[in-house]
Formats: C-alpha cells, sequence, structure tokens
C-alpha cells in the first residue's frame, strides 16, 4: 500500500529510520533543563539537578552541612583572634620594656690588682685564676688590698704604689690545677732521658666589688 501511494519500499523507510541519529541536547541545555525542572520531577531529575550551580540539591546541602576539613566560621574567627593576640611585640618595643625593667646597677670600675707576684686586671662579676691561695677554702670570702690602680667610665685612681683605702672582694670558686706540661730532659751520648709531668694548683676567684676608692685623689679621663 505503501507502494501505491508513492512512498518508499518499507525497506527504504526502516533503513533511513535506522540510520538518522538520535538527538542529543547539547550539555549547557541539560544543566539548564534539571536546573528549571526542580524537585517535583522524575527521580532522574535529581541526580541531574545536582551537576547544576545552583540546583536545589547542591544548595540544601551547601546551607545544612558545613564543607569536610575546614572549620566552622565562628570557630575559624576565634582561631584568626587567638592568633592575633599571640603576636609578638616588635624588637623596639621588647627592647624598650626590657630597659624599663632592668634595675639600676652600680658605676662600671675595674682594677687592678697584686696576688702573689703578679697583677691582674678584674671586674666585678668575673673570675680569675690565680695562683694557689693557701688557707683558702671553697666559697671563702676573701679581701685583696693591694689595689694598683682604680678606673672607672670619667676618673681613674692611680696608686703610689697603691690606692688607699681600695679594696677588691671576691669568692673562692675553685681549688684547681692547671693543664699538664710535659718537661723532658735529654744528654746526648750518655743514654739519659727523662720525662717529668707537672700540673701547677691554682685558684678561682669570682670578684663581687670594687670599694674604698672614692676617697682617692682622682684624675679625670678626657673625652
Amino acid at each position: 500500500m505503501a507502494t501505491a501511494l508513492g512512498g518508499p519500499p518499507p525497506s527504504t523507510f526502516a533503513a533511513s529510520s535506522a540510520r538518522a541519529p538520535s538527538p542529543v541536547l547539547p550539555k549547557a541545555r541539560l544543566v539548564c533543563f534539571a536546573a528549571a525542572v526542580g524537585p517535583s520531577s522524575s527521580p532522574g531529575s535529581k541526580h541531574l539537578s545536582a551537576l547544576s550551580p545552583g540546583g536545589p540539591l547542591r544548595a540544601a546541602a551547601s546551607s545544612e552541612m558545613p564543607a569536610r576539613g575546614l572549620p566552622a566560621p565562628a570557630a575559624a574567627a576565634e582561631s584568626l583572634q587567638a592568633i592575633e593576640e599571640a603576636d609578638p611585640e616588635p624588637v623596639e618595643a621588647q627592647i624598650a620594656s626590657a630597659v624599663a625593667s632592668e634595675t639600676p646597677k652600680g658605676e662600671e670600675v675595674f682594677a687592678v690588682v697584686m696576688i702573689g707576684s703578679r697583677q691582674y686586671i678584674v671586674f666585678p662579676g668575673r673570675y680569675i685564676y690565680t695562683q694557689r691561695l693557701k688557707g683558702a677554702n671553697v666559697d671563702d670570702k676573701i679581701i685583696l688590698n693591694k689595689v694598683l690602680l682604680v678606673g672607672t667610665k670619667k676618673n681613674v685612681y692611680i696608686g703610689e704604689p697603691i690606692v688607699p683605702n681600695a679594696v677588691v672582694h671576691a669568692v673562692v670558686e675553685e681549688q684547681g690545677l692547671d693543664p699538664k706540661v710535659i718537661i723532658f730532659k735529654y744528654k746526648k751520648k750518655k743514654h739519659y732521658r727523662r720525662t717529668i709531668g707537672h700540673r701547677q694548683p691554682n685558684t678561682r676567684i669570682r670578684v663581687t666589688g670594687v670599694t674604698g676608692y672614692q676617697d682617692a685623689p682622682a684624675e679625670p679621663i678626657p673625652e
């Protein structure tokens, strides 16, 4: 009957319908269609609506559940505030506070004192090693009265030979020995060789102060 009406034969119609490609919507149109359908459509439309940027499922999920691994806005604000409070002060402020809290110290002074047959330059608060002080025990307080010179930032006190009434106060910290010294004796053609080790006894004292020099005649230091 289709042939009688002038149309193509049945085999030809079936072949042409099989060759025709199925219509495929572009991706952009599919997303817009899914966004416009809404949650009241078929179950398949819910999966499509999740693909759209402003879909209902995505909006609901973003409003109800926070992103995994990220803190809540309130917790993030509190952590930022804690970090800001923990920031250290500038270096200038730290230096100013340290200087303000530092207790005022006495006048900076040094002295030249004679112990035995040697002369030592001493500063309050520092320690020196001297030759063994016989009769001195650890933690004993000693007074050194052979002060040859006392110096400050502004004046110098020179002794003739010692500064009158000037004394150096110190504390004995340790009674020890110097590093070993090797003494080797040798005589040629006599088969004579001797090796001897020696450690000289010493005493470590810590200077605590220099006093009594203020009444001595002073000479100003030129600036």
